[in-house]
């Protein structure tokens, strides 16, 4: 008997899984996840990637054997393991979730759509997120985003009926074996349907407290944020589910539970933002490679420093602030928004690097990489959308404000922390005597600044504001507006805030 195939990508759950359920409505039921050499061999993947995605493969097999179901893994190429289960156990329709992916996998699944209409295979994608394909305007997108977050989570089954062949699954390949770059982050977040609900419980019933006043410092935001968007990008949870679960944690909370009721508020609204970025990729898919206004092109792509580039991976720009950060992402996989928004500031103005090079290093180390979000972000901070106000950091500032002890900085770069607190963020002006005292020399355990900050901000901020001023580029701003830009406000979450999200600092997208 012909099955029902449900192909599994970034959607590792069972729960709210309409593939799933509508696949289980239909017939026998055979799960898929294919792991696909030439997807991680992109430049937009790493070993970290790969370890979470591991650990999430074993929850969703265990989680699908108590329903009955097998989860057969399967190494290659998508469309020549298709061919074989067609060939050797007949596909009557294949189900998956919508994914607004990377160019790669754009392109591989309209290569599968295409192969089931030559086959006669039924193609059924179902929406995950509040994206929309096909989107013409943004004009009724919130109220369908509202719609969509609405609808209840689908219940599967207890047992569902499934194929009855072998268990395809062989020695999943390391890591090296497929030739992933970075090493796995030490500190990362563990992958999983499990920890996701554990880090969700938290966070509702807790940590959602400090969200408000707690997401920006680099020390608060670990606890304070929900740790959620690796979950979310992964699919380990589905955003409809925590949407639902966020309102009604709300609802039940006492009327003196003011903080913790306006953090949830918050992270809701950033909820919506979530969307809103991938979106974009959505209905542009080019943003991934070519900037959002083209009246930008050529603005830093002829200029690449790999000195710059390479201080700044390796951590030695020599702003203490940023390069702790760089630390921390490189052993944790995640930093929160603001030092995200920071980094890519830093690149693109003192450091004056275009935005594709260091978005393909940024999102091997972010574990909770989301194309929509990460590469509208990486433009919007850097200048090239041409409808947002360009931010523009200052990473001495930015330490002085939200590390002003310097316990951050301390943390992740050991050789500062016998450096008294008045040249810790400045740590180049250390006289000489005390470079002698404390063993630390300018240019070598201490790295000299890449470039001069504030003389190269300047002639940053001017190369920029030269060409927003320009009446051609003035004048193509509508149409990006008009197919990208934010209509309204948010609705009210649960009618009890009509603030609009901040979207100053939208590098913490997600969470």
């Amino acid at each position: 008997m012909p099955c029902q195939l449900v192909w599994f990508k970034r959607d590792l759950r069972c729960q709210d899984h309409q593939p799933l359920l509508e696949a289980a409505r239909h017939g026998q039921v055979l799960c898929l996840y294919v792991i696909e050499p030439d997807y991680w061999s992109g430049s937009d993947v790493s070993a970290r990637h790969y370890g979470f995605l591991r650990e999430s493969l074993r929850d969703l097999s265990a989680d699908l054997r108590a329903h009955g179901l097998t989860l057969h893994v399967v190494q290659g190429d998508v469309l020549e393991v298709l061919r074989h289960l067609h060939r050797t156990v007949g596909l009557s329709a294949i189900h998956a979730h919508e994914e607004t992916g990377n160019a790669w996998t754009f392109a591989r699944d309209r290569a599968v759509r295409a192969w089931c209409r030559d086959q006669g295979v039924t193609c059924r994608e179902y929406r995950q997120f509040g994206v929309f394909r096909g989107l013409a305007d943004r004009d009724h997108w919130l109220r369908g985003w509202e719609a969509q977050m609405a609808v209840p989570c689908h219940q599967l089954p207890d047992v569902i009926t499934g194929d009855t062949r072998p268990e395809l699954v062989r020695q999943l390949p390391s890591a090296t074996r497929l030739g992933l770059p970075d090493e796995d982050a030490p500190g990362r977040q563990h992958g999983g349907r499990h920890a996701a609900d554990a880090v969700l419980a938290s966070f509702l019933t807790e940590r959602s407290a400090s969200y408000r006043g707690g997401i920006s410092s680099p020390l608060s935001a670990p606890t304070a944020c929900s740790r959620l968007s690796p979950y979310l990008a992964w699919g380990c949870l589905s955003l409809r589910e925590v949407v639902q679960a966020t309102r009604a944690q709300r609802a039940r909370l006492p009327p003196d539970a003011a903080f913790q009721r306006r953090g949830l508020d918050a992270f809701v609204s950033r909820l919506y933002w979530h969307c809103h970025f991938i979106q974009k990729l959505e209905s542009e898919p080019e943003l991934e490679w070519r900037n959002l206004h083209r009246g930008y092109d050529g603005l830093r792509e002829a200029d690449w420093q790999p000195a710059h580039f390479t201080a700044l991976v390796e951590g030695r720009t020599g702003w203490p602030l940023v390069d702790a950060c760089v630390a921390m992402l490189r052993h944790t996989g995640w930093i929160n928004f603001r030092m995200r928004a920071m980094l890519v500031s830093v690149a693109a103005y003192p450091l004056w690097l275009h935005w594709r090079p260091v978005g393909e290093w940024l999102a091997r180390q972010f574990v909770d990489y989301e194309p929509g979000i990460h590469w509208s972000q990486l433009q919007m901070q850097s200048g090239t959308t041409g409808i947002n106000i360009p931010r523009i950091y200052n990473p001495i500032k930015q330490a002085r404000d939200h590390d002003p002890q310097g316990r951050f900085v301390r943390r992740w770069l050991p050789a500062l922390r016998q450096l008294p607190d008045a040249w810790l963020f400045e740590p180049w002006r250390l006289p000489e005597s005390l470079q002698q005292r404390y063993g630390l020399r300018v240019g070598h355990e201490l790295p000299a600044p890449v470039v001069d900050l504030e003389q190269a901000t300047r002639l940053a901020r001017q190369r920029l504001f030269e060409r927003r001023g320009d009446p051609e580029v003035r004048a193509a701003k509508a149409a990006v507006i008009t197919r990208h830009g934010s209509r309204q406000r948010p609705a009210a979450r649960n009618r009890a805030s009509a603030s609009r999200p901040d979207t100053r600092h939208q590098m913490e997208l997600p969470l």
